[in-house]
């Protein structure tokens, strides 16, 4: 049976300081961006995670304690100014109870989603062939990030992508596949497949556990959102190193999956993301039952 009282009480210079901290920890993310968009620069890394999941800088720097948490003190009062919160012995804290009802359907399939995708066998065999698949047969005026050239000619990228089995099974990658490009993949996953296809090997899958931290806020301690913002953020360079771009421009070294080594190389960050991401989910897990129970 999961708690639904507060039981972490944190007095007000507790609960300042872990404010701050968080508030410092993402600034190191977000003022770069933030100065990039000042001066009308963009950055096709670093860019996709605040333009793809939409989640605002200001947001992200916002702490919120989670529900498990009072905030004692007369400052925590201004947490009150968000309905997901209310005053209760002694001090502040969020009310899981405040979760709308209607959403209680997606918090059911999250659920079952983080459940099942922890559970299942990753996979290892797919190479982030994804972004190959996205600029397949693409004309140079078609292709995404402009800004940074391919370090193929277009007909050296198709013979490697069609060389290689593809076998991605997150339906919000392959959603962006070329038309020619989907028939290749072996598996072809549509968004109500989504829970029965999604596994931890997959980069986009764990990057998407940034996306359900934010999705639940404020009911979210900003920590772990933080936290699946910190893996997301490694992952997207990881999956732009593999690509068939050339972001030796940025710092970006290659991972060349057009070669054994490549493939070994990008295999071993793989595993490595797939058991990072574990504990993360099962902290999202475990905030989808609280909330559920309230």
């Amino acid at each position: 049976m999961v708690s639904t009282h507060p039981n972490l009480r944190l007095t007000e210079p507790d609960w300042l300081a872990r404010r701050s901290a968080h508030e410092q920890r993402v600034r190191a993310w977000t003022d770069p961006h933030q100065a990039r968009q000042a001066r009308g620069e963009k950055h096709p890394v670093e860019d996709f995670l605040w333009e793809y999941y939409s989640f605002r800088p200001s947001w992200l720097r916002r702490w919120h304690p989670g529900p498990d948490a009072v905030l004692l003190g007369d400052a925590a009062r201004e947490y009150l100014r968000w309905p997901e919160y209310l005053a209760t012995e002694g001090g502040v804290a969020v009310n899981p109870a405040a979760f709308e009802a209607k959403r209680r359907d997606s918090l059911v399939w999250l659920a079952g989603l983080l459940r099942a995708t922890a559970e299942r066998p990753p996979a290892f065999g797919c190479f982030g062939l994804h972004e190959w698949a996205m600029v397949y047969r693409l004309r140079p005026e078609e292709i995404r990030h402009t800004s940074l050239p391919l370090r193929f000619p277009p007909e050296e990228t198709a013979r490697i992508t069609e060389s290689l089995p593809i076998r991605c099974s997150h339906f919000d990658a392959f959603r962006f596949f070329t038309p020619p490009a989907r028939p290749l993949n072996r598996l072809q996953p549509e968004r109500a497949t989504t829970a029965q296809l999604e596994q931890r090997g997959c980069l986009h899958a764990n990057m998407d556990l940034y996306k359900w931290a934010f999705k639940l806020a404020p009911f979210t301690p900003s920590e772990l959102t933080a936290d699946c913002f910190a893996l997301a953020r490694d992952i997207r360079e990881v999956d732009m190193r593999a690509s068939p771009y050339d972001c030796t421009s940025l710092g970006l070294a290659a991972i060349a999956i057009e070669t054994p080594a490549g493939r070994a190389e990008y295999e071993e960050h793989q595993r490595a993301f797939a058991e990072r991401s574990q504990p993360l989910r099962a902290r999202l897990l475990a905030l989808c039952e609280r909330l559920l129970a309230a």
